[in-house]
């Protein structure tokens, strides 16, 4: 069996509006409407880096406290937290090696970190396009 979750740490953590910190959250492994259903949002048409955020969005299942991980919080984080989760989903979210192990001999998730979606589409940085 294979995990379909992840826990993650944040290197600096969400600042809610009431001032907590939220840094200890959920992703999920993505699903094919997951990189595809965001296609057709109008923000993302606008802006194609805005794929980043509705993916990331859909994937992150929790994050602290909060009742809900939606567009704004994503919006929300800072910069080095946004590439933190990028490149965990591209690690979670990369094909498995021929033995059915992610990762390289130490068990470690592998994947790039230069924002290729799985299923061969892009996630952006912020201010790229």
């Amino acid at each position: 069996m294979f995990a379909t979750e992840v826990d993650f740490t944040l290197p600096k953590g969400y600042l809610d509006a009431d001032g907590v910190l939220h840094t200890d959250g959920v992703m999920r492994l993505a699903t094919a409407a997951d990189e595809i259903l965001p296609l057709k949002d109008p923000r993302v048409q606008a802006n194609p880096a805005y794929l980043t955020i509705i993916v990331l969005a859909r994937v992150v299942t929790r994050l602290g406290s909060l009742p809900d991980v939606n567009t704004k919080v994503v919006e929300g984080l800072f910069a080095s937290d946004l590439d933190y989760l990028q490149v965990l989903y591209e690690r979670l979210n990369a094909a498995e090696e021929p033995d059915g192990r992610l990762g390289d001999d130490d068990g470690q998730l592998a994947g790039s970190a230069d924002g290729r979606l799985a299923g061969g589409g892009r996630v952006y940085a912020l201010g790229e396009a």
